[in-house]
């Protein structure tokens, strides 16, 4: 099997990049070698590569900087993953891609299905949202993956933050009325790879994130207990329970990120492990 990695810098992508080699040959391109925003440079990137599967880890994920940089975050979010599509239809090749929770408004008062009707508050939602509708309306094969609360021991994401914060703070305030699933990338990766791995897949859309709910408060507690107990602190901050009200940000978030999984475990015989178990292996390996 011959893989296309786009993104493979990234918190994703360089776990992704691991994962896939075990399964076959992986052509990884990052940032710099593959401009997501040149529409040609992608189609000759596919074209010369010939692969058999097309996995688009690249994402434009600053949320807050997407209100205003739109442009950028539909290149990369919306046109990207289109173009993509249109080059695994022409060739045969499948096409795995990474979506996310912001597909939803959070108004639901329990966890959101593939067949809820979505409805973006922000643009990065919108951007990820119209890269989904645009691989569906291709024709290619493909698996779209809708995750939430990404996290790693790469590139920019709540637990770093945390961990940085921790040792410099004394105390935090963390919104507690946000409620999700914290998902370890290299869960993610490593799902991808045993699915790829398979002869025969299904086409489509579904949820995939860690078993398991917390708010961004619940997260932060636990990530300094884990990591005052294995030793990557000395002290855990006082974490203070706020609205997301008192913490107000330029891109709504979902205040419901949690994602129904049951289809993907049906289809596939497979789920991610609880969002604790995640993160204690996470930080467990963050120390070699």
């Amino acid at each position: 099997m011959k893989i296309l990695l786009t993104g493979a810098a990234g918190q994703l992508g360089r776990e992704l990049k691991r994962s896939l080699a075990c399964i076959g040959d992986v052509v990884a391109c990052n940032r710099r070698q593959l401009d997501l925003t040149d529409a040609d440079a992608l189609r000759a990137t596919v074209r010369a590569c010939a692969p058999t599967a097309i996995v688009n880890a690249a994402a434009y994920t600053s949320v807050d900087k997407a209100e205003t940089e739109t442009t950028a975050a539909d290149a990369i979010n919306a046109l990207a993953p289109g173009i993509l599509a249109e080059e695994a239809k022409r060739t045969g090749a499948l096409l795995v891609h990474y979506s996310t929770d912001y597909v939803f408004d959070g108004k639901k008062s329990t966890a959101y299905t593939e067949d809820d009707s979505p409805a973006p508050m922000s643009a990065y939602g919108r951007s990820k949202l119209a890269g989904e509708r645009a691989i569906v309306a291709s024709g290619a094969s493909h698996l779209i993956f809708r995750t939430s609360w990404v996290y790693g021991l790469h590139g920019a994401n709540f637990m770093k933050t945390m961990l940085r914060l921790g040792k410099e703070r004394d105390e935090l305030r963390v919104v507690g009325d946000q409620f999700g699933a914290p998902t370890w990338t290299r869960h993610l990766a490593d799902v991808t790879a045993l699915i790829l791995a398979r002869k025969q897949l299904p086409d489509g859309l579904y949820h995939l994130a860690a078993a398991g709910e917390a708010s961004w408060h619940e997260y932060a507690e636990a990530i300094f207990a884990e990591a005052q107990r294995c030793g990557l602190i000395e002290k855990s901050p006082v974490v203070h329970r706020i609205a997301s009200a008192d913490y107000p940000l330029p891109a709504p978030r979902p205040a419901n990120s949690r994602l129904d999984c049951s289809r993907f475990q049906h289809d596939f015989d497979l789920a991610l492990p609880d969002w604790r178990t995640g993160l204690i292996d996470c930080l467990a390996d963050s120390r070699f």
